[in-house]
């Protein structure tokens, strides 16, 4: 995404402050994202400060500092940091998505009337964000859940869901069959359900895909069924990425196998494959716990200690430590 410059008159002087001061502008905006992909937020939000206060109007860095605050659970500030990108760019799909991202997760922690109010930004967001690009899978698979849990009131809908995954089926078919399924899940036709993250499987048997299929048996009690689509998972994996901690948490919420849960997230910890989809601090303290859950204190410790030496500010570390 290129960065917003003022406008200004390119006499020599200016050009050559201009030509040779962009490439490092694009190096901290670079590493500042490498930084997030590490789950090192708060070396990443220095540097974002440090860009701002230069780029006030740089709408990737007020987006990437909204990550770093919402990778955190700090609502508020990943808000105002994803409105700010949103006003500098705003026909960015990715920025409009990440603000219902944010708007998203304080509803979920919001009174219920402050949640009606911002679902229905939330719904706008994602909206929009689909809107500026119908390729933005991402965004389309978030309206789609909005679509599913929403009352009609607040611009949910079975239907809305049904006709969105219609749209992805071409370009998205795993994405699409995933979305058919939780519409048919939360029309209590578990087998329908069943067929459609299975069809999601087959569209290109993806880690994701699986990871989705035993998470839903999981819900559906079937312990054996779960194991073996996340043992297919892990076979299908490459890139050592999210899925692995998505698995370990479908393991540790069923009770279920807590070594390969531990495994899955170490593995997770070493590779090239962290992102900001699940943060390394969050990572250090779900590895935490099932540590203390085994009786390993000391490993628990190290842990949260971990945590927050990316994360300082990051409260469930903090109180994870005070309580080891």
């Amino acid at each position: 995404m290129s960065l917003s410059i003022h406008p200004f008159r390119l006499h020599h002087a200016f050009l050559f402050a201009f030509l040779f001061a962009t490439p490092l502008l694009l190096a901290d905006d670079t590493q500042a994202n490498a930084l997030l992909q590490q789950g090192r937020v708060d070396e990443a939000a220095s540097i974002l400060q440090d860009l701002l206060a230069s780029q006030p109007n740089n709408a990737h860095a007020h987006q990437l500092l909204c990550r770093v605050y919402y990778a955190q659970d700090k609502a508020d500030s990943a808000i105002h940091e994803c409105e700010l990108a949103v006003a500098n760019a705003t026909d960015s799909s990715e920025d409009h998505m990440w603000l219902a991202r944010a708007y998203g997760f304080k509803a979920s922690h919001a009174s219920p009337f402050s949640a009606l109010s911002l679902a229905i930004k939330v719904h706008n967001e994602f909206e929009r964000a689909v809107q500026l690009d119908p390729e933005n899978f991402q965004a389309m698979s978030d309206l789609g859940e909005y679509y599913v849990a929403a009352p009609s009131l607040i611009g949910g809908g079975l239907d809305k869901a049904q006709a969105l995954a219609a749209r992805m089926q071409p370009n998205f078919p795993a994405q699409a069959h995933r979305l058919l399924a939780l519409v048919a899940e939360k029309k209590k036709d578990i087998p329908a359900a069943e067929a459609e993250f299975q069809a999601a499987v087959a569209a290109g048997k993806t880690t994701e895909a699986y990871i989705n299929l035993g998470d839903f048996y999981k819900r559906q009690n079937q312990p054996d069924k779960m194991l073996q689509a996340i043992q297919s998972a892990l076979a299908a994996d490459h890139r050592k990425g999210p899925p692995l901690v998505d698995a370990a948490s479908t393991l540790s919420e069923a009770h279920s196998s807590p070594q390969l849960a531990i495994s899955l997230l170490r593995t997770y910890l070493a590779s090239s494959g962290k992102t900001d989809g699940a943060p390394a601090f969050k990572v250090h303290v779900q590895l935490g716990g099932l540590l203390a859950q085994g009786g390993d204190v000391a490993g628990a410790h190290n842990e949260y200690l971990a945590a927050l030496s990316l994360a300082s500010n990051y409260v469930p570390a903090r109180k994870a430590l005070q309580g080891s």
